[in-house]
C-alpha cells in the first residue's frame, strides 16, 4: 500500500505509462526468481524527498520487475517471521 505522499505519483500517467514500459522490456519475469513478475518496484525506496525526482522514480536504472514473493522478501528482510511461514501472491502470510 502506498505511503499517503506516494498516493499521487502511482496514479500519475507518467508513472503508469513508465511501469508499463519497463514491465514489458522485462517481459513481466522477475528479476530475482524468474516467476512471473506482477510489481515495479523502486530500489531505491521512494520518500517524501525524493517523491518529485524523476532520477529516482521514472528511471529505469532504479526500477526492478519482481514477483510478489520477492516484494515481500525485500520489504520484509529482517525475518521477522515465524520459520515455517511465507507470503502468498496477495501478500497474506500462510503456512510453507
Amino acid at each position: 500500500m502506498a505511503h499517503d505522499y506516494a498516493k499521487a505519483f502511482y496514479t500519475s500517467k507518467e508513472w503508469i505509462r513508465c511501469r508499463i514500459g519497463f514491465m514489458r522490456s522485462k517481459h513481466y519475469i522477475c528479476e530475482r526468481c524468474g516467476d512471473v513478475a506482477s510489481i515495479c518496484h523502486h530500489k531505491k525506496y521512494i520518500t517524501p524527498e525524493n517523491i518529485h525526482d524523476p532520477q529516482v522514480t521514472l528511471n529505469w536504472d532504479q526500477l526492478e520487475a519482481l514477483c510478489q514473493n520477492c516484494h515481500n522478501i525485500e520489504h520484509h528482510k529482517s525475518k521477522n517471521c515465524v520459520e515455517g511461514l511465507t507470503f502468498d501472491s496477495d501478500g497474506n502470510l500462510i503456512k510453507k
